[in-house]
């Protein structure tokens, strides 16, 4: 029997953050987690400065053999309509990166201890302690391992045996990665600097082309799982048709699934073990952004956890809730943008109103993509 002082189960950003933290304050961390690392993750890739500040990323260290390109501004459109309204920046307000390689980079740095490639089989509990496995022993548990966390279900079966679809708050991706070679980078229409966003006309989702370096990433969200499938195939034809993409490019998607923070799971809080990242369901609701969400929701555990001083109750925990619910909770996209008007705007104007400047900017990528108002959360002691 392995023993240790808290166990996160997820190796990712939220797992990751957390353990960094909980090591640096002197405590004896496992992290496992079912997939070998480097490993992949369905995700758009762009991480903002406030993440760089939380983490403190080394840059110049990340950018050795690692993807890492700046972006100074976005092109965004409505899927099925014409035009582009192009907003740039003054200085860089977000930077792309691959997946595979951040979150390995985030976990190596985190100096806890790995035991990877490993599920979780079982869950028990014997006094004060958590038994994973029959093989860690651990007086804190958390759960940090996404949307499908062992943990998570665990804390929350009800939501476990209901089927997913029919989640209002549940988001389905497929997206594409690849690479592409020097001789075809001139075949590609989308700059680097400039990712590329298309709304659905129902604002129920919104598609990407993303280059980054020499990678190319496509992809498409939508709350729903029955809508992906078409919504995904409409979106393909309407970039070919708009010359994004080579008419002759092919790829395989793949496909993700994650609560968002409306609201956050029923159960993110008992004695011994609390939930994080998209475990919490904290993806942004406006964007369905869940990077940044995920290593600020860990940095909080890991707050919460330190305070405790070894005394994981429930009520000892209990501010780990409350501390989520001020940073995270949102209102509907739809109320959002009626409030930023004086006047009721009805969904069906709502695409062409993307074609203002001012709001495309100030309400979709300032707040509800760079949540550029929100300062970086720093670490406690």
């Amino acid at each position: 029997m392995d023993g240790c002082d808290v166990l996160v189960v997820g190796g990712g950003p939220a797992g990751s953050s957390c353990a960094a933290h909980l090591v640096r304050a002197g405590l004896d961390v496992v992290v496992i987690d079912r997939a070998q690392f480097p490993r992949d993750k369905v995700c758009a890739g762009w991480i903002t400065p406030q993440v760089i500040e939380t983490t403190g990323l080394d840059i110049a260290d990340y950018r050795q053999g690692r993807t890492f390109q700046p972006i100074k501004g976005f092109r965004t459109g409505t899927i099925g309509r014409p035009g582009l309204v192009e907003t740039a920046y003054r200085r860089e307000v977000s930077f792309g990166i691959r997946r595979i390689e951040f979150d390995q980079y985030l976990l190596e740095r985190s100096r806890a201890r790995l035991k990877l490639g490993l599920p979780v089989a079982s869950i028990r509990r014997e006094a004060s302690e958590w038994i994973v496995n029959d093989s860690i022993r651990a007086s804190m548990l958390v759960g940090a391992g996404g949307h499908f966390c062992p943990i998570a279900r665990w804390l929350n079966p009800r939501l476990s045996s209901q089927p997913s679809a029919l989640s209002p708050t549940l988001v389905v991706a497929q997206e594409a990665e690849f690479p592409i070679d020097r001789g075809g980078e001139s075949s590609w229409a989308v700059a680097p600097e400039l990712p590329e966003l298309y709304f659905s006309r129902d604002l129920a989702g919104y598609g990407w082309c993303f280059r980054k370096e020499g990678h190319i990433n496509i992809g498409i969200g939508r709350l729903g799982e029955r809508s992906l499938p078409p919504a995904a195939s409409e979106f393909v034809t309407f970039l070919r048709a708009r010359s994004r993409i080579p008419a002759d490019a092919t790829w395989h998607w793949r496909g993700h699934a994650y609560l968002i923070s409306e609201p956050p799971r029923r159960v993110i809080v008992q004695a011994g073990v609390l939930l994080a990242g998209d475990a919490a369901g904290l993806a942004y609701p406006e964007s369905g952004e869940g990077i940044r969400p995920a290593i600020e929701s860990g940095l909080l555990a890991a707050n919460t956890i330190v305070g405790a001083r070894g005394q994981y109750t429930r009520e000892r925990l209990a501010p780990y809730e409350i501390s989520l619910r001020q940073r995270f909770l949102r209102a509907p996209v739809q109320q959002m943008i009626a409030s930023a008007w004086p006047w009721q705007v009805s969904s069906a104007l709502l695409p062409w109103l993307l074609d203002s400047r001012w709001l495309v900017r100030h309400l979709v990528l300032d707040r509800w993509f760079l949540h550029a108002g929100l300062e970086a959360l720093r670490a406690e002691g």
